[in-house]
């Protein structure tokens, strides 16, 4: 690309800044406002990372203004040969990311593309088996507010007292007891690796479908960093922001003998018309991930997971599991009489983004938590390694030492800044 088109491209996209705040300047300056706080926060909210500039271009384009219900060569509108190409590339990328026989691009979310598996695979009132929310599961697993757990009956399980693991003995007796229709792998809050296979194992020992939720792991699966489920489940679902590093949306894979039912429950069951723009954005996210950069930032991402919980048991710190293999860890904090929700307002004053969380059988509900969770994916996406989680987890260390006092969030505040500086957010690849 010659200088002139870069230069017409930039001024393009300061047209359109213009342009923005001609005609809604509130919403304008909301959106500038969250670009100078994610560009001075340092980012440790494990399901959140920073999509490229392609990836945002795409999902801002004139993809925005199509109406394409169906599936491509099959619509019910006219003029949709165009998102029909975006919409296979998608899914012939995503086939081949992850070795999947066929590959569903329209669910709007991850919880989305949950309940299309569900409506897929079960009938109202049938029994699912998921991880339970407090040990780590996720709200469409089964909890009794989401709709999994007020449509089907859900039978929970956990991890290990001891090990904080699951315990796939206990998961076996379980299933044989409770002979459940589908069995749900994944969470939203595990640090340890998941046996795919010894799932399809248990699965298919109970009679039951085996759906797997990949959303937090999608990208360590996609280039090989975590074992791959498609092989082993009945389907896969996942959001393809997190450590996929693409827009937020979904995603169902699946075997080819299930494509037929599980695209009728995405469309026309659950949605209409699909987010083409997302979709959009979705086939150039793929893209991006089949990149040896990409393979290289995911190991990047997993490095610092551990660095970063190293540097925080060498302060005293207890995490959850004994430590990660993935993205995430979860800190137990009450060696330091400090709650989730406390650690969580006081980094935020500091400029450091976590979520609070339960940790296995805490005693405190979900809206103090004895925990938080912390994931590496952004501040990876920034350029950061292994020493700048170091210097992090002091900072975290600092703020959780004197939780509560404004001087010490202030000094740590400008700490960040200076490290925020050092590596300005821009994606490349």
């Amino acid at each position: 690309m010659g200088e002139g088109e870069v230069l017409g491209q930039e001024r393009s996209r300061v047209d359109c800044s213009l342009e923005l705040a001609k005609v809604d300047p509130e919403v304008a300056d909301a959106i500038r406002k969250e670009e100078e706080r994610e560009q001075s926060t340092l980012e440790l909210i494990a399901s959140e990372n920073v999509a490229s500039r392609a990836v945002k271009e795409a999902q801002g384009s004139a993809m925005t203004d199509k109406y394409a219900e169906g599936y491509p060569g099959k619509r019910y509108y006219a003029g949709c040969e165009h998102v029909d190409t975006v919409e296979r590339l998608a899914i012939e990328r995503a086939k081949q990311l992850f070795g999947a026989e066929h590959v569903n691009v329209q669910p709007h979310s991850g919880t989305q593309a949950n309940m299309a598996a569900f409506d897929a695979f079960l009938d109202h009132g049938d029994t699912v088996m998921g991880m339970s929310l407090s040990h780590g599961g996720h709200l469409s697993h089964g909890a009794p507010a989401s709709f999994s757990g007020a449509w089907y009956n859900v039978i929970r399980y956990g991890v290990d007292r001891a090990t904080e693991t699951i315990n796939y003995d206990t998961l076996t007796e379980t299933a044989r007891e409770s002979r459940p229709k589908l069995i749900i792998a994944g969470a939203s809050a595990y640090p340890r690796t998941l046996d795919f296979e010894k799932f399809a194992q248990i699965a298919q020992e109970a009679g039951a479908y085996l759906l797997v939720d990949i959303a937090h792991i999608a990208g360590l699966v996609a280039t090989g960093l975590h074992p791959n489920p498609v092989p082993h489940a009945d389907v896969v679902t996942t959001t393809t922001h997190k450590t996929l590093r693409g827009p937020r949306s979904g995603m169902i894979l699946c075997k080819k003998c299930h494509a037929k039912k599980v695209d009728k429950a995405v469309f026309p069951k659950m949605q209409g018309g699909p987010f083409m723009h997302a979709i959009a954005a979705k086939a150039v996210a793929f893209k991006e991930a089949m990149t040896p950069e990409f393979a290289q930032y995911q190991q990047q991402v997993v490095a610092n997971a551990r660095a970063l919980g190293e540097s925080l048991s060498t302060r005293g710190y207890r995490l959850v599991a004994g430590g990660t293999d993935t993205h995430l860890l979860l800190v137990d904090l009450r060696s330091r009489d400090v709650t989730g929700k406390q650690a969580e307002e006081a980094l935020e004053s500091a400029g450091i983004a976590v979520n609070r969380t339960t940790i296995p059988f805490d005693e405190r509900g979900p809206r103090v938590t004895s925990g938080i969770r912390i994931g590496t994916p952004a501040v990876t996406t920034r350029g950061m390694k292994e020493s700048d989680m170091e210097e992090i987890a002091d900072l975290i260390d600092r703020v959780l030492s004197e939780c509560g006092d404004e001087r010490a969030q202030r000094s740590v505040r400008e700490k960040v800044k200076e490290l925020c500086e050092r590596f300005p957010l821009e994606v490349r690849l």
